[in-house]
């Protein structure tokens, strides 16, 4: 049986039955789907990639039966059936038992594509009490779902070590390419110390039977919202990418979410999954398999740069697409693991409103900005300037102060609250940088100053692209640089292993990545 011929009479609507006007086919690595009216066909590649094996028709018949008993779990209704393919004496191939059986196929009902998560999220048509459903349905799903025995033994402790030096193995040769060295290099040091760290809670969850039978592929596009809520399209092909910790499959949607933009409905879908499960350990391992999936995204979305037939605007755009995930995956290893307050300080137009965004999501900080909370506190626009004479009308030193007190005490809240902070002013005043260290210290919380410089040259071109602009809430301008510079206090009083300096004159993702490697690891 030729695959040609295979193909050719599943693209044929008149071989149907059903009688479908058209037939629309999708091809992946591992399969051929055949869209047939309202029916779909899907045979399996005669193909071996290590991690799958379907190079027998024995086995390609296992994994369509293992494909409709799993998937029915979670999308009943859909999964129809396993149909065999005959062909007569003739060569003719069949549905209707003549002749020899040369194939399988998974027959589904169609499901409607405008209805999937992912494609009602970008046109905003779901509201955070759907992801509490997904949530709701997911948790029933994993406390019915197998465990014990096999399961227990191959989604265990050993298979998650190995996996992760597997990943780090097989990203080795895109460093530099979809990932810079010092991102690589922390994501290896930051996964393998946690498990050695956290070893005892991975063999406890195997104890306490949270490694499931578990969906394996959960993310956006196998979820669709027609009559209830249909999860499709689970891992059939191999136990280990299927036998997880519950944990590892809410982390995956909750990764997917974040990499496309919606993170507030990944947050109500974790909290909603918590609540549901009782699963007190959840909140300790969702960001160490939230980075375990993004880099594994990162990993084989950039297996793909390496094919010649690309052409080059292509080959960026999936470069591009990798580094994102890796950069994810970065975010996750780098996020706070307690409560910290950073405080932004420096002259106007040295960068430190851009280091405090790139900074944020990499720590999971929230940013409390005096130029904003000055206006707001004089019910004003941040975008309505005024281009007072230096320490004169709104930038007066009573205003100053009420500003700096009223971004303590709300930074201090979160704190209490369980959030990082990132303080994002000039903070000239030493009075103000002693009282955010001794506030952070009252909490016992972490504290840096982040101090930013740049050459002159760099902060006038700044300052001026800024004023022309008109968009920024700073009022900062190029001809009050002196005046604040002779304002501005010596840095005293902060020890040495809470201060950042940073030169900002350079690429921006590698001042970042400097203020970062220092406030996580000290170096």
């Amino acid at each position: 049986m030729t695959s040609q011929k295979l193909i050719a009479f599943l693209s044929d609507p008149s071989c149907y039955p059903h009688g479908p006007q058209s037939v629309h086919t999708v091809e992946t690595h591992i399969s051929h789907v055949f869209i047939a009216g309202d029916r779909v066909f899907k045979i399996k590649k005669p193909v071996n990639f290590g991690f799958l094996d379907f190079t027998t028709l024995e086995k390609r018949e296992f994994y369509c039966r293992e494909e409709l008993r799993l998937n029915r779990r979670l999308a009943e209704d859909i999964y129809l059936g396993v149909l065999p393919i005959h062909e007569d004496g003739n060569g003719n191939l069949n549905w209707e038992g003549r002749g020899d059986v040369v194939e399988y196929a998974v027959l589904m009902k169609r499901i409607p594509e405008d209805r999937m998560l992912g494609s009602l999220l970008s046109k905003k048509e779901v509201e955070p009490a759907v992801m509490e459903r997904i949530a709701a349905k997911i948790c029933r799903f994993h406390g019915d779902a197998s465990t014990g025995g096999e399961i227990d033994e191959i989604g265990g402790f050993e298979t998650v070590r190995r996996n992760h030096e597997e990943n780090f193995e097989q990203t080795e040769p895109y460093v530099g390419i979809t990932i810079p060295r010092r991102e690589y290099d922390f994501l290896r040091a930051w996964a393998l110390g946690f498990l050695e760290a956290r070893e005892p809670l991975f063999r406890k969850r195997v104890r306490e039977h949270r490694i499931r039978e578990c969906h394996g592929d959960l993310h956006l596009q196998h979820i669709c919202l027609t009559d209830g809520i249909v999860i499709f399209d689970c891992i059939e092909f191999n136990k280990r990418f299927r036998y997880l910790d519950t944990a590892a499959e809410v982390a995956f949607l909750a990764m997917d979410l974040d990499f496309h933009g919606y993170g507030g409905f990944g947050r109500v879908f974790l909290d909603a999954y918590l609540r549901e499960s009782g699963d007190a350990e959840l909140p300790v391992l969702l960001p160490f398999y939230q980075c375990y999936f993004a880099f594994v995204r990162g990993k084989v979305t950039g297996f793909r740069v390496g094919d010649p037939g690309l052409a080059p605007a292509e080959r960026k755009g999936i470069e591009d697409e990798a580094r994102r995930y890796f950069r994810l995956a970065f975010s996750y290893g780098t996020r706070l693991d307690r409560p910290t307050l950073i405080v932004m300080s420096g002259w106007m137009g040295t960068g430190k409103s851009l280091v405090a965004r790139c900074l944020a999501p990499l720590l999971g900080a929230e940013i409390l900005r005096m130029d904003v909370l000055r206006k707001e506190l004089l019910e004003i626009s941040p975008t309505d300037h005024h281009y007072e004479e230096f320490g004169k009308g709104i930038y007066g030193e009573e205003m100053n102060r009420r500003t700096y007190e009223e971004g303590l005490r709300r930074a201090t809240a979160l704190l209490k609250e369980g959030r990082s902070v990132i303080l994002d002013g000039s903070f000239r005043s030493g009075r103000d940088r002693l009282a955010a260290m001794e506030a952070a210290a009252s909490l016992s919380a972490p504290f840096f100053m982040v101090y930013c410089f740049a050459p002159d040259e760099v902060l006038r071109r700044r300052l001026e692209k800024r004023k022309q602009s008109g968009m920024d809430a700073s009022d900062g301008r190029w001809e009050l640089l002196e005046s604040q510079k002779k304002s501005f206090d010596p840095i005293e009083g902060i020890p040495r292993e809470s201060l950042i300096t940073l030169d900002t004159s350079g690429k921006i993702d590698e001042i970042t990545d400097r203020a970062l490697l220092r406030i996580r690891t000290g170096r």
